[in-house]
Formats: C-alpha cells, structure tokens, sequence
C-alpha cells in the first residue's frame, strides 16, 4: 500500500463523514431520548396511578368488559380498525410498505391505560415499543430523513421507551436490534439507539420515576449438580414459551372465528376474564402483575399461577385489549421457575429470577438482550448461570414467539441461512407469499 497524497485525502473525508454521521445520530439521539423519556414517565406515572386505584377499588373489574368496547370504538373512530400492534413496527423496520402512523403512539397510550384501570392482563412493553417507533417515525418525517435513517430513528424510540419504563438503558438497546431479525444485529443502530436509552432513562431519574430493581438473597454455588438443575429449568422454560406462543396466537386465530364482531369479541373477552376473576376470587392475575413477580422472586409463588396468568394473558390479547406481553411473561416465567426450582432443591429466589429470565428468552428470541436483562435487573454474580438458561432457551425455543412479524434469519440449529418468519407453524401464509415452511429449514 502506497501512503499517496490521495491516500490521505481519501482517510481525511472519510474521517470527516464518520463524525458529521456520528454528530447526526448525537443530535437525533437527544432528541428522541429527551421526547420518549418525557413520554415514558407519564406513561408510566399513568399505569401506575391506574393500577394503585384498581387495586383499592377491585370491583371496577365489572366493566371490563365495557371498557373493551370503548378501546375498540377509539380505534375505528381514529381509523385504525384493523391495527397490527407491535407487529405493524417490527415489520416497518424491513420494509418500506409498512408505516407506522404517528396517531399509534396517543391511541396506544390511552386504550394500554385503559386496559390497565378494568383489569385486563397486559404488561407495558407492547405500548412501549409503538409508542417509541410511532415517535421515531413521526420525528423522522418533521426532518424529511430517508427511509433508512427513518427505520434507526424507529429502534432509538423503540429503545427510549423501553428503557424508560423499565430502567434497563443497555437491555432496551440491544431489544430493539435484536428483535427484528433473528440471527443479525442491525449494528448500525447501536450508537443512536445505545444513546437515545441511556438519555431517556436520565430523564426518568430527573422526573422521580422509581424502577424495580431485585437483589438476589442466594446465588447457588457452582457445580455440576446445580448446573444440571439450570440445565432442566431452562429446558423446561423453553418447552412453555412455545407452548404459550402457541396458545396466544390459537387464542387469537379462535376468537376471530367465532366472534367476527369486534365489539362482541371484546365484550366477551372482557367478561371471560371478569368471570374467571370472580371464580378464581383474586385479582392477582388482572394488570400487569408487578407485585406477584417480586412476591415470586422474593420465594413465594403458587403452583398453578404460572398457568393462570398464560390463560388471562391470552384472552386478553386476543380479543382486543391493548398493552403488552413481556411483563406477564416475566410474571409467568417468575412463579414457575419459583415453584420449579423448590421442587427440585434449587433456592426458589433465584430460580425465579432465572426462570423469568428464560421464559423472555423464549417467547421473544433475543438471548443477548435476555442475558444483559439478567445483569440490570438482577446483577451480574449468577451471570454463568444466566447466560447458560438464555442460550439452552434460545436454542430449544423453536420459531416461536410473541410477534409474527419477526423473521428468523438464521437457523438456530445450523449455520444455514433460512428466512423464516416466527409461529409458521401454527399461521398459514396467504397464497403468493414466499415464507417457507420452517420445517424445511432442519
């Protein structure tokens, strides 16, 4: 290699374009960080004063399933009857015939909340995420960017957001690029996304919003007896993500079916979980749950709560409530490995952490944004343990997960490049489409 005048004039404007790209994203990192963290704590502070009067005032849970009906009536009034959710943003990110509508974020913002007052089982992440893409797009137009810098725009406020709920800046990062295309990292993103976090999770703090952190009472030691017990709860934690995959979106196929109406499909959705909430006589499956996980993880969890929360989940989700997956998942991953872990002489503390840990794994096919999730939430002294569940999870969790828009990549069993979207299983593609079927894959 010659070190020629043009040589250096080539390094100098490569440098040059390297800082003006990295001043660009700084800018638009402290923009969306600054808008979605403001977002992100009245969210927050909303669902959280929704919850505290729920919870004092049980028997609002009657008119759930007229809420229902009103989170549907906002809907079609705002033109969005037929809303695909998350699904809509994780799919915008590859394509450029998916837009995200900038009346996502509000419409998301109220019915989630709404969701939450009546008692419908759904966590935050789902508004989350469209709250932040539906910003990121938003913003993107106001400054006429390309669709590319619209797309990294999109995972900064996927990410912002997330990480302003949940107090996870490095976890929201990461989730935002891994969970699009399985198997590839949209690296690109990672400064501005990394950025737009680590800003909104400032702003919180500046705003008084309070996280929940958990520290672990008992890390087991290190052995081939309790590597084995790891071992068999993460298999075990992958088996019932897919399996909850499987339900959830049977769920939503059988709903559709039988119930064609939206508003009769909402108002029996609404009194099934209403109806279940007076026979089972607990509210401790309606909301998100929140106090259940850190009951589990503190050691206390009953044996059939795990599969109560998948069955309000489930209904909830289906028939037209609004918020998100994660947090149940956390709430379903959290008992069962709780009450797993007592069984097979494991401390029921951290085997919840580790089964909350392993169950997102599987339901949303990220083990690094699970793995560095162990590490914000947990701390990092059981981080063998963790990363060995996240891998065994990832690894046996099949093409499941909660969102259909999500593409597998890359096979999990063999370096084989497949391009599969997630649950082809149990979802048949429309005539003329190209999704293969995963099982060719193997």
């Amino acid at each position: 290699m010659e070190f020629t005048k043009e040589y250096w004039v080539n390094c100098l404007h490569r440098s040059v374009r390297y800082g003006l790209v990295f001043i660009k994203w700084l800018i638009f990192a402290l923009v969306m960080g600054t808008v979605c963290g403001a977002v992100g704590t009245a969210f927050h502070h909303c669902v959280e004063f929704v919850t505290g009067f729920r919870m004092e005032n049980s028997k609002i849970i009657a008119f759930l399933p007229f809420s229902g009906i009103l989170i549907v009536f906002i809907y079609r009034i705002c033109g969005m009857k037929h809303d695909k959710g998350t699904n809509l943003v994780i799919g915008s990110i590859r394509s450029t015939e998916d837009v995200v509508p900038a009346r996502m974020a509000p419409l998301i913002f109220i019915t989630t909340v709404i969701t939450h007052l009546f008692g419908g089982s759904s966590g935050r992440e789902g508004a989350a995420l469209q709250i932040g893409g539906s910003l990121g797009v938003s913003i993107g137009r106001l400054f006429k960017l390309d669709d590319s810098d619209k797309h990294i725009l999109t995972l900064c406020g996927m990410s912002a957001v997330f990480s302003a709920l949940f107090g996870t800046p490095i976890s929201a990062a990461l989730f935002s690029m891994e969970v699009i295309s399985i198997g590839i990292l949209y690296y690109c993103a990672f400064v501005p996304c990394l950025l737009s976090s680590v800003i909104a999770f400032a702003i919180t703090h500046k705003l008084n919003v309070v996280h929940t952190y958990f520290s672990l009472e008992s890390i087991p030691s290190f052995g081939i007896g309790n590597a084995t017990r790891i071992i068999i709860i993460a298999i075990l934690c992958a088996i019932l993500s897919s399996l909850f995959c499987i339900l959830m979106h049977l769920t939503h196929g059988l709903f559709r079916k039988y119930f064609k109406n939206q508003y009769i499909r909402v108002f029996v959705g609404g009194l099934m979980l209403t109806t279940l909430t007076i026979v089972l006589q607990t509210t401790d499956y309606n909301g998100a749950g929140m106090d259940i996980i850190e009951r589990a993880i503190a050691g206390d969890a009953r044996p059939l709560d795990f599969l109560c929360k998948m069955i309000f989940t489930c209904i909830t989700i289906a028939c037209g409530f609004r918020g998100g997956e994660i947090v149940p998942s956390f709430f379903i991953g959290a008992t069962f490995g709780c009450v797993t872990g007592s069984l097979m002489g494991l401390d029921p503390g951290f085997a919840a952490a580790l089964g909350l840990i392993c169950f997102f794994c599987g339901v949303v096919n990220c083990p690094l944004t699970s793995l560095f999730l162990s590490i914000e939430l947990f701390g990092g002294k059981g981080i063998v343990y963790f990363a060995i569940g996240c891998a065994i999870s990832y690894m046996l969790s099949g093409y499941y997960s909660l969102y259909n828009e999500q593409k597998i990549i890359y096979s999990k069993l063999r370096p084989h490049y497949v391009n599969l979207y997630t649950n082809q299983e149990i979802k048949t593609a429309p005539s003329g489409n190209n999704k293969s079927n995963p099982k060719d894959a193997e």
